[in-house]
């Protein structure tokens, strides 16, 4: 069983995010290049914010691994010694990859990197752990089919250099472990090259072959269509039973999710983990506060036995929005006793704003009154990303604000 203490990874879709992640207590984020990834949807990093990006995770004592996990065709594999030669060099920390052509090559071109086998290689037992550690690889990032028993049984039947990582935050995908052709039949997009078009989360009918035009609704328990369409995996409430587990990473998925959901996503499972650590209870503010952030509503998954009908959400396949990001604290003027804020969604004079900080309790202050860069007086900052300056006490910095929807 690993004795370390577990680590936490978070997604990094951009700089901010990766930033943001490091910040609010991830040990380690996972991110793309503009090749090889399974998120095309995501910003992705050219190679100078990669330099930037590894650079600002090290400084803070962290580790930053690289997706290369599409599967790849003959094409895809030219480029590849030269990209990840190159990522290499900038330090990065490990490669996750799933296709064993793609591990030669990485294996190959640098012999040194660590290589993590991505859970689009459909682990689900102790031989194939066995047969990767057999290859080199450093780690594998288990299928998200296999229940806290099985994740146990692997963790405690493999050579104990080898770690595993787990999933266990984020969006659930309907095929196996990702591997789906529906994207590429009803779209021409690759899910397995990084651009699914989500089609699990479409609204179906049914169409007799001899009546077209006519469409019968898929109907279960008279709760609507929507059948493919899974809950969000969410496992902060057992956080003492994945570590004794045995795995050395939990990972959130996201890396196509804002700033926002990373930051908070991100802080939640940290304060699990130390609390877990430090032999304090769980306390369900964790859990509340991930419901503040755009979600499926919640399913545990496969961890404790197959998923059921509660696990699926038939009803509508739209995100669960509770709360809107409104800014980002970047300072403070102490000659004009001013907090600095970049807006990211419009808020106003009279608004009731929660203050979330990297560490530390959740705040709230009212708007009282607001002024922009220049020190005009205004009473709503609709612009993106415009500074806005409001007078009162400091407030920790890169802090997120978000409004309750509804709230006066």
């Amino acid at each position: 069983m690993n004795m370390k203490k577990v680590e936490l990874l978070a997604p990094a879709g951009d700089l901010e995010k990766l930033k943001m992640a490091i910040l609010y207590g991830a040990d380690a984020v996972y991110l793309a290049g503009e090749e090889f990834g399974l998120r095309t949807a995501s910003a992705n990093f050219t190679f100078e914010e990669m330099k930037e990006g590894i650079d600002y995770v090290h400084e803070n004592g962290k580790k930053a691994y690289l997706t290369m996990n599409i599967i790849p065709h003959n094409d895809d594999l030219i480029n590849a010694p030269k990209f990840v030669e190159k990522a290499a060099s900038l330090g990065m920390d490990a490669v996750i990859v799933s296709d064993p052509g793609m591990f030669a090559v990485i294996k190959k071109t640098v012999p040194d990197i660590n290589i993590h086998i991505s859970t689009q290689a459909n682990i689900t037992n102790i031989e194939t752990v066995k047969f990767w550690h057999s290859m080199g690889a450093s780690r594998v990032v288990l299928a998200r089919e296999l229940s806290l028993k099985e994740i146990k049984e692997i963790c405690a039947g493999i050579p104990r250099d080898m770690e595993v990582e787990v999933f266990v935050h984020g969006a659930m995908c309907i095929s196996y472990s990702g591997r789906c052709l529906l994207s590429n039949y009803m779209t021409g997009r690759d899910s397995n090259k990084g651009d699914c078009a989500q089609p699990c989360r479409w609204k179906y009918q049914l169409v007799e072959e001899k009546r077209p035009g006519e469409y019968f609704p898929i109907q279960e328990d008279e709760r609507g269509t929507y059948i493919f369409n899974s809950r969000d995996l969410c496992m902060i409430r057992h956080i003492p039973e994945l570590v004794s587990s045995g795995v050395s990473s939990l990972k959130i998925e996201g890396r196509v999710k804002s700033a926002f959901y990373v930051a908070t996503v991100v802080k939640a499972y940290r304060d699990a983990i130390d609390a877990y650590y430090n032999n304090q209870p769980y306390d369900e503010k964790w859990f509340e506060e991930i419901c503040t952030v755009s979600n499926r509503d919640f399913t545990t998954g496969f961890f404790f036995g197959k998923p059921g009908p509660n696990d699926h959400n038939y009803s509508t396949s739209s995100y669960i929005r509770n709360y809107d990001f409104v800014g980002i604290v970047k300072g403070y003027d102490s000659e004009k006793e001013m907090v600095i804020i970049e807006q990211r969604n419009r808020f106003k004079v009279g608004d009731k704003v929660e203050v979330m900080p990297p560490v530390g309790p959740v705040t709230q202050f009212i708007v009282n009154e607001m002024y922009d860069e220049s020190g005009n007086n205004i009473t709503a900052a609709p612009h993106p990303q415009m500074e806005v300056r409001i007078p009162m006490k400091p407030l920790p910095q890169h802090a997120v604000l978000r409004i309750k929807k509804g709230s006066p």
